[in-house]
C-alpha cells in the first residue's frame, strides 16, 4: 500500500517508514518530491490539526493517499507557546539555531520546576475523494522539561533542550529506537499504523462479502 506523506524532510520521512514497517508489512512510503510535487505548502491552520489535514490533502487530490502530520512545542510557561509556529519561531527563515536560542531568551529567569513543557505530534491521513473514507486523525504526546542548554549531537529542532524523565535524557541523547518508542512522533505514529491496519482489515472484509 502506497502513501505519500506531505514533506520532503528526510529525517521526518525515515522516522515514520521505521515506525510504520513494522506495524504494516508492505507499507511504502513516498515523499512529495518523489510524486513531483516540489511547492511549498502553506501551514496557516490555528491548530496541529488543522495544519496536518491542510498537508495530507495535498497528496489526496493528486490521487495519492496523503500523510501529513503536524507537531510542536507547547511550553507551559510561555502560554503554550510556540506551539503551532514551533518551527518558524524566530521567524520565517524555519532556522532550528535561532528557535532555540528564542527560546531559551524567553525563559530565562525561570525556575526549573516551571520549566515543563510537551511535543504534541498530529497525523493526519486523507484519502482520494473515490475512496469514500473519511480521514483518519491520531495524536500523540510526550512530557518533558526545557533544558538550560543544548544536550546531545541527535535529533533535530528543539530535541537538544527537551529532557524526557522516562529516557533520563534530551531527545538529542536517546537513541533512534529509543525515541521512537517515548516520542510524540511514535505514539501518534503507532495509532495511526493499528487504525491503518485495522481499515485494511474491515477493507479485506468488505471484498470477501
Amino acid at each position: 500500500m502506497k502513501f505519500v506523506l506531505a514533506s520532503n524532510n528526510i529525517k521526518k520521512i525515515s522516522e515514520m517508514r521505521r515506525i510504520l514497517e513494522k506495524i504494516v508489512p508492505g507499507v511504502e512510503l513516498l515523499s512529495l518530491a518523489d510524486v513531483g510535487y516540489i511547492y511549498d505548502i502553506e501551514e496557516n491552520g490555528k491548530t496541529f490539526t488543522e495544519n496536518a489535514l491542510i498537508k495530507a490533502r495535498i497528496p489526496a487530490s493528486l490521487g495519492y493517499i496523503g500523510i501529513a502530520d503536524d507537531s510542536g512545542l507547547v511550553v507551559d510557561a510561555l502560554g503554550g507557546a510556540p506551539g503551532v509556529y514551533s518551527a518558524r519561531y524566530a521567524g520565517d527563515g524555519h532556522d532550528d539555531k535561532a528557535n532555540k536560542a528564542k527560546l531559551l531568551r524567553e525563559l530565562d529567569g525561570v525556575a526549573d520546576e516551571n520549566r515543563t513543557a510537551h511535543f504534541i505530534c498530529v497525523i493526519a491521513c486523507v484519502f482520494p475523494e473515490s475512496y469514500g473514507i473519511s480521514p483518519i486523525i491520531c495524536e500523540g504526546r510526550c512530557d518533558g522539561i526545557i533544558t538550560r542548554e543544548e544536550h546531545g549531537e541527535g535529533g533535530f529542532g528543539y530535541d537538544p533542550l527537551f529532557y524526557v524523565p522516562s529516557g533520563g535524557a534530551t531527545f538529542a541523547e536517546i537513541p533512534p529506537e529509543r525515541k521512537n518508542e517515548i516520542s510524540h512522533r511514535g505514539r501518534a505514529l503507532r495509532a495511526f499504523a493499528e487504525a491503518i491496519a485495522s481499515l485494511l482489515g474491515d477493507l479485506e472484509e468488505i471484498k470477501s462479502i
